[in-house]
């Protein structure tokens, strides 16, 4: 594995975590950002990666030199949590912004200023007091569409760079989304992951279909969900037992989801598996994490996984670079 590797770990209190050799060291980055704050989202910008943005619990930062010295990004969600973040991978000064109470925002100047955009998501919900926007994901088939999964409302779709935001649930056996996944070809397929399973969709997001993987999963609760960074069908579903859940595994597919594997870990995870952080520059680097602190690195696209020694309190979000 390559020495330049740069891991980044958002965690709940302990601010962020930086490797700079692919996660067998780590030092906390606190430089103008919280020591202790709460980071759920971190997005890096497609081209220099030395710029990243990571959403907290005050807000946005943005740092230009890898995390050595933050900044904070004034803009409405000064005191709102920020769950979701995506950088534009085409205009990369366009970032997305989503959080909790659900709303959703752009920048269209690397931050400077944003606009709160037109998303009519429900905001109350009783069982967790607000909706949260889980995950933001530009359309790699057209670059002006923008997905937003929304726990617990369902999927968003905008098709005019977010000035406008429609509601797509018709089919989805939870409105508790998790991740999204959009995968080309013939059909284009979009993949949602929610506390009852995963859900596809073959018609751009107007139905969707179950694919009741609770009858070939260990269990139903389904977390993030990643594409293999190679422009293949492959996918990689973060499962376990509920939140945070006490166990832990990884779902994968070649198949835009139609069959899964179990892949392999050199330990029992001790809950459930969050989330994925893939990068194009090497797609069979792929690093996984679960909720209650473990990170996981797999070297040969996924197949095999080693639980590296380092653990953390709460993991929230993860990059490398």
């Amino acid at each position: 594995m390559p020495s330049t590797i740069t891991v980044y770990v958002g965690t709940i209190g302990q601010s962020i975590w930086r490797s700079r050799d692919g996660g067998e060291s780590w030092e906390r980055l606190r430089d103008s950002l919280f020591a202790e704050c709460d980071v759920r989202a971190i997005s890096v910008h497609p081209a220099s990666p030395q710029v990243m943005y990571a959403g907290t619990e005050r807000g946005c930062y943005r740092t230009d030199d890898g995390g050595d010295h933050w900044t904070r990004l004034d803009s409405a969600m000064n005191t709102t949590p920020v769950w979701a973040l995506a950088v534009h991978p085409h205009r990369p000064d366009t970032v997305f912004a989503g959080t909790c109470p659900s709303a959703l925002y752009r920048t269209d100047d690397g931050g400077a200023t944003w606009t709160k955009l037109n998303a009519p998501i429900e905001t109350d919900c009783p069982p967790i007091i607000h909706t949260r926007v889980t995950t933001i994901l530009v359309d790699p088939t057209d670059d002006r569409t923008i997905w937003a999964g929304v726990e617990i409302d369902g999927v968003y779709r905008s098709t005019d760079d977010g000035a406008t935001w429609t509601g797509h649930k018709a089919g989805l056996n939870s409105l508790d989304i998790h991740g999204l996944a959009v995968i080309p070809g013939t059909p284009k397929t979009l993949i949602a992951t929610t506390n009852q399973g995963v859900c596809t969709s073959t018609d751009n997001g107007e139905t969707w279909q179950d694919l009741h993987v609770n009858e070939r999963f260990p269990w139903g609760y389904c977390r993030g969900i990643a594409r293999k960074a190679d422009g293949s069908s492959a996918v990689f579903v973060g499962n376990g037992s509920g939140p945070p859940g006490d166990a832990g595994a990884i779902q994968w597919s070649a198949d835009r989801g139609q069959t899964w594997h179990r892949a392999a870990l050199s330990v029992d995870p001790n809950s459930t598996i969050w989330h994925f952080a893939t990068n194009p520059s090497d797609p069979n680097l792929l690093f996984a994490y679960s909720i209650s602190g473990e990170v996981f690195r797999s070297t040969d696209g996924g197949i095999m996984w080693t639980k590296l020694r380092r653990e953390f309190g709460e993991i929230r979000a993860m990059v490398w670079a």
